[in-house]
Formats: structure tokens, sequence, C-alpha cells
């Protein structure tokens, strides 16, 4: 069958810094990559900016479009990844148009947790405590 919809296959250090959606009736993880990094940074002027260009945009349908582009954006990261390791069984990325006719407003409000997550996943860092550097010997 071509048109079987099978789930996105990842290495597991991919999927464990990912997030996963359904769009329609197919799974995607949502993937930080450095070439999504680049893509928000060169659209936003860094990953810092993001956040704050989400929750000010004035207009909503410029918001919805804001969602639709870092969904499609990221979870092409999972589709791209596999296609890179699995030549012969490539998947077809997802468009915005397939975004938009697929979802419902209401989606793309709880798509902006996941954007979210996925980002933090991303950019996590393990982070030793100081706490002992900073303790006075008493």
């Amino acid at each position: 069958m071509a048109n079987e919809i099978k789930p996105v296959e990842v290495d597991e250090a991919s999927a464990e810094r990912s997030t996963v959606i359904t769009i329609g009736d197919r799974e995607y993880r949502l993937i930080l990559t450095t070439k999504a990094t680049k893509a928000i940074a060169k659209r936003y002027g860094g990953l810092e900016n993001l956040g704050e260009k989400l929750m000010k945009t004035e207009n909503f349908e410029m918001a919805l479009d804001e969602v639709i582009y870092l969904i499609t954006l990221l979870a092409n990261q999972s589709i791209l990844i596999h296609n890179l390791r699995n030549k012969e069984d490539k998947q077809e990325l997802l468009t915005e148009e397939e975004m938009e006719l697929l979802t419902s407003p209401l989606d793309l409000a709880q798509y902006k947790n996941a954007i979210m997550a996925s980002m933090l996943k991303g950019t996590k860092r393990n982070v030793e405590s100081e706490e002992s550097k900073n303790e006075v010997a008493g």
C-alpha cells in the first residue's frame, strides 16, 4: 500500500528530545534541530524572540500562521531525519496547507504547548548545582 500511514522513525537521541503530536490521523515528532534553529533565527532573530513573537501577535490570522509555520518546521525535522537514514523509504514532508486543512484553531492552541516542550527538550542542558561552591564554612 503506497498510502499506508507509518509513524516516523528516528533514532533514540532524537526521540528523547522530541514531542509527539497527532495531525489528522498521523503522529509527528516535533524536534528542534540545528537546521530548525537556523530557520527560526532567520525568521524571528533567534529563539529568545520566538515566545515574544507568538504572544504579541496582534492579528489572530498572523498568530495562526506562526503556529502553523512552527509546527510544520518542527514536524518536518523528524521526516528529514528519517529520509536521511532511510533513502529507500522516503516520506513526504508536511506542508502548511495540509496543516491548515487537517487541524482546527483549537488544535493549534494545544500545539503551542508542544512547540514549547520541543524547544525546551532541544535546548536542555545538564546544569550542576552551584550550591556547594556557595556554602560558607562555618
